[in-house]
């Protein structure tokens, strides 16, 4: 399946195989593939959490509506940022640029977000929603299907998974085997709603 198949085809599925166990190959691709998403500066501050365990899927979905997808699917990913991840060493994203541009890029990380707390948020926001949704079109190529939900409680589900403290839960994705096709597309918007060019 190419790009354009897989973005064309994604739907959001709700209906899975509660039988079905995507193998562990399946998965570190998944992981991989997501992890070749794009962030600001390379910081990578997108953090995955693997759900398999059955018992912990039971909690989080008495905190999710009783929704069924989050146990019925194969796997249940937890997208979450760390909001301290450019106080960290630039080497750590930067090893394989010219010293130079590590001694540039390092400075400028820790100056650009410091002490401006909507940006931090902001940009957690926005590494781990294009992590999931590489996640999402990954697994739609490896013949998976999913589902982004963020129709939960995410204090409790936080309490939960023991999430760290300078860590911000963004949404959940189930991945697996769709045992019914998701709703109909919608509609998308005209282009004269949605596009603009040069200036609104």
């Amino acid at each position: 399946m190419n790009v354009i198949e897989a973005i064309s085809s994604r739907r959001s599925v709700k209906n899975f195989d509660p039988n079905h166990e995507i193998p562990d190959s399946d998965l570190k691709e998944l992981i991989r593939l997501t992890k070749l998403a794009p962030s600001s500066f390379n910081i990578q501050n997108y953090r995955l959490l693997v759900v398999r365990d059955k018992e912990l899927r039971k909690q989080i979905r008495s905190f999710a509506w009783d929704q069924p997808h989050v146990t019925d699917a194969s796997v249940l990913f937890i997208i979450c940022a760390d909001l301290q991840s450019h106080e960290e060493d630039p080497s750590t994203f930067w090893s394989h640029a010219p010293q130079e541009v590590q001694d540039m890029l390092g400075p400028m990380i820790r100056s650009f977000y410091e002490g401006n707390e909507q940006l931090i948020r902001d940009e957690a926001i926005r590494s781990s929603a294009l992590a999931g949704m590489t996640l999402m079109l990954s697994a739609k190529g490896l013949g998976y299907d999913s589902c982004p939900m963020v129709g939960f409680d995410a204090d409790k589900v936080s309490k939960l998974i023991n999430l760290p403290q300078n860590y911000i839960l963004s949404f959940m994705v189930p991945v697996g085997k769709q045992t019914k096709t998701g709703w109909e597309r919608g509609e998308r918007l005209p282009d004269e709603k949605v596009v603009a060019y040069d200036r609104f």
